[in-house]
């Protein structure tokens, strides 16, 4: 084939930024300061530090993708590189489970979000369900038309998302009060224990880092498109986070803000009246469309990679005439509808809310694994010098141990119930293995 022909089908640079901004900036964003205001302006610290998290965690990913740049599965494949199949197994298995759970989270805050500009979704449970399945399934098709596809839609909606929260994060500072940032901590608590908490709501809203480097051989010269994507959307995202966060505290009494359900949209109409405030509002929903897109992308993506290798059942592997794991993307979306209309039965909300949670975790236990195997897999691809292996030791480190502190601040029932989730994993590993040594 020849260079223009490959490349042609092929994510590039900017479209894999956009995966990785798009996946990251979700709507749960748009409400972040809200969270925060419960404890004043030292939450812009538990911001900075969330950052610094993230910065290492993009390099991690980063230099692992130019370690191994032609291969599909991103936590995953390193986890499987580093530490073997099992391992590699069940960190797949564990996110995959949290993509498609999280899907149906976004997926019900996408319905939440266009109930500002169409209300009867917030009272009819049918159309609001209607709505989401819509959404999901058009959102599925659009996935199996190729990677360049989904792409494409993902750019667009990235750009549309980034709009509204550039135009407070900037317009916002004409109108701040330098008074709505004191007291600095009106949390009660102290200054270390409060600012541990914003890091702990804070650092979820990176995740998705990792993103770019799920469908590698889908991506144009990934060895250098990846890192690059991978610091770019990191680098762009945090500074949209801290810039909104610092324009909305600023505009708003934290009194006040604490207790806004549409904080951004308040500080749109601040700015520009009843028409930005509804920019602001559409920022939302389009928001939580684009993270669809990108999320359901990934989550044929996932099994595929790991059916390549043979742990999961081959049908995740199976492409249509698009190059795309078709099937695999149909079957996530189905677990992502059920999971969806479960979320409007009032029997089980509270389920449903217990697994958005349980999925955080199984996101986050990955990061450690990369952690870990980045030191391996640097150590056994090439020949370190003094420099860079204390380079790669304080970068595995110190990625590490803030994704241990994000894992320490879900809480112990979480933490529990995710690890459980891990373990219920080991028969069906027990099963392919063993299937696996039968054909061979």
């Amino acid at each position: 084939m020849s260079a223009d022909g490959s490349l042609k089908n092929k994510l590039g640079l900017w479209t894999s930024t956009s995966l990785v901004a798009g996946n990251m900036i979700g709507a749960g964003v748009f409400l972040m300061p809200a969270s925060l205001a419960a404890f004043g302006s030292i939450s812009i610290l538990g911001w900075i530090l969330s950052a610094i998290g993230a910065y290492f965690l993009a390099k991690v990913f980063s230099n692992l993708s130019k370690l191994l740049p032609h291969i599909d599965g991103g936590p995953y494949a390193f986890t499987q590189n580093g530490f073997g199949d099992f391992a590699g197994f069940l960190i797949g298995w564990g996110y995959w489970i949290s993509v498609w759970v999280a899907n149906a989270a976004i997926a019900v805050s996408l319905v939440s979000a266009l109930s500002t500009f169409f209300p009867i979704l917030a009272t009819n449970a049918i159309v609001a369900v209607a709505t989401g399945l819509s959404t999901i399934w058009l959102l599925t098709w659009v996935n199996t038309m190729g990677i360049p596809t989904s792409g494409k839609v993902q750019l667009v909606t990235t750009i549309l998302k980034l709009a509204p929260l550039i135009f407070v994060a900037i317009g916002g500072f004409f109108f701040v009060h330098t008074k709505n940032f004191t007291p600095f901590n009106i949390s009660g608590q102290s200054n270390f224990a409060a600012i541990s908490a914003t890091f702990s709501i804070t650092f979820f809203a990176f995740l998705g880092v990792e993103c770019a480097t799920i469908p590698a051989g889908s991506v144009a010269n990934p060895e250098k498109t990846i890192p690059r994507a991978t610091m770019l959307g990191t680098l762009l995202t945090t500074a949209v986070y801290i810039l909104c966060t610092l324009s909305v505290m600023g505009m708003i009494p934290a009194k006040l803000l604490q207790h806004s359900v549409t904080p951004l949209a308040d500080a749109g109409f601040i700015i520009g009246g009843k028409a930005a405030s509804y920019l602001v509002s559409a920022g939302v929903a389009i928001a939580a469309f684009g993270a669809l897109n990108g999320w359901i992308l990934i989550q044929g993506q996932i099994p595929y990679a790991i059916a390549k290798d043979k742990l999961f059942p081959p049908i995740f592997k199976k492409e249509n005439k698009k190059g795309v794991p078709a099937l695999g993307v149909i079957i996530g979306s189905v677990l992502v509808s059920f999971l969806m209309v479960m979320n409007y039965s009032k029997g089980l909300v509270a389920q449903f809310q217990f697994l958005i949670l349980l999925s955080t975790l199984t996101s986050l236990v990955p990061y450690l694994f990369c952690a870990a195997a980045y030191v391996i897999i640097r150590a056994r691809k090439t020949r370190l010098d003094t420099t860079t292996w204390i380079q790669t030791i304080i970068t595995a480190c110190i990625s590490f141990a803030f994704s241990l502190w994000a894992i320490a601040g879900a809480g112990q029932e979480i933490v529990y119930w995710g690890f459980i989730l891990l373990i219920v994993g080991v028969p069906f590993y027990v099963w392919i293995d063993l299937k696996k040594k039968g054909d061979n």
